[in-house]
């Protein structure tokens, strides 16, 4: 998104700089360089519009089916899976208490549980086995 933004902005920069340019080809009478500046201008537009396509198909594909039946066998309550997405997130434990409100340590028992729950050591082991079972 902010890869988008920033490309989006670049470009009406440039349209910006092209514009003044045709102002300045308007004051001094040079009619040649306005054809190629507006040419240069509907090449970014088309270039803007085609950056556009590309960023919205790739958010698109990336929606993944959780696996609601793992979730269960793997006894994990819908708690957990609060903190577990916010881990993918690279949420803190006291970042995750603090949109969950609840205490630090008590974020740190649920870490615990999924830990064991997901047979890991540490919690980006956690997230990969998760992403492996289709449950973030």
């Amino acid at each position: 998104m902010k890869k988008t933004i920033l490309v989006f902005g670049l470009l009406i920069l440039a349209l910006l700089l092209l514009f003044q340019f045709g102002k300045y080809t308007i004051i001094s009478g040079d009619i040649n360089i306005e054809i190629v500046i507006s040419v240069i201008a509907v090449v970014f537009f088309f270039v803007g519009i085609y950056i556009n396509k590309k960023s919205l198909n790739t958010q698109t594909s990336a929606a993944v089916d959780i696996d609601h039946n793992k979730i269960k066998d793997l006894e994990i309550t819908s708690r957990e899976y609060e903190v577990l997405k916010y881990i993918s997130e690279g949420l803190s434990n006291k970042e995750i208490g603090e949109r969950l409100f609840l205490s630090e340590s008590t974020i740190k028992t649920h870490v615990s549980n999924l830990l064991l729950k997901l047979n890991a050591k540490r919690r980006t082991q956690a997230i990969q086995i998760a992403k492996n079972l289709n449950i973030i």
